[in-house]
């Protein structure tokens, strides 16, 4: 089951020892970059990501963890209130975000989607992923998602 319990964080650290950091603009700024690869791998062996989002109020950087779906080179998220959830109002104000599955980080920008057919795909990926059961329990409002992408 997705978390609903935020935590602050406005640093973390990324392999090799550099941080990522949230500037004033509302953007991550990696000291040193992280390999494509390896944050894919992370995300490959994990079933939640932790999704860094920049409060659209207070500025603050605000973390969660996340059920997430990959296709190819790009990462789906699937607000659990729909447009109505907090972190996806943060995301359409402040698209740039971080996300972190394992020791890997990796900074991006969202794209949100509402289409509903194209929110309706995706929803169709976390039910193969996560079970039609507990998608259906725990996103009761399907109505808007987000790309994410990994390069």
């Amino acid at each position: 089951m997705p978390a609903s319990a935020a935590t602050a964080a406005g640093a973390g650290p990324l392999p090799g020892g550099a941080a990522a950091t949230m500037e004033a603009s509302g953007t991550w700024e990696a000291e040193q970059p992280m390999a494509h690869d390896e944050f894919t791998r992370a995300v490959d062996a994990s079933r939640e990501v932790e999704l860094t989002v920049t409060g659209r109020r207070s500025g603050r950087p605000i973390s969660f963890p996340l059920w997430f779906v990959r296709d190819g080179d790009y990462l789906y998220l699937v607000p659990v209130s729909g447009s109505d959830s907090s972190w996806y109002r943060n995301v359409l104000r402040t698209p740039a975000l971080q996300l972190t599955a394992g020791d890997a980080q990796l900074a991006a920008s969202a794209a949100p989607i509402t289409d509903s057919g194209r929110v309706a795909e995706i929803v169709d990926m976390f039910r193969a992923k996560y079970g039609a059961r507990d998608v259906a329990a725990y996103y009761p409002k399907q109505n808007a998602a987000v790309q994410v992408p990994l390069g």
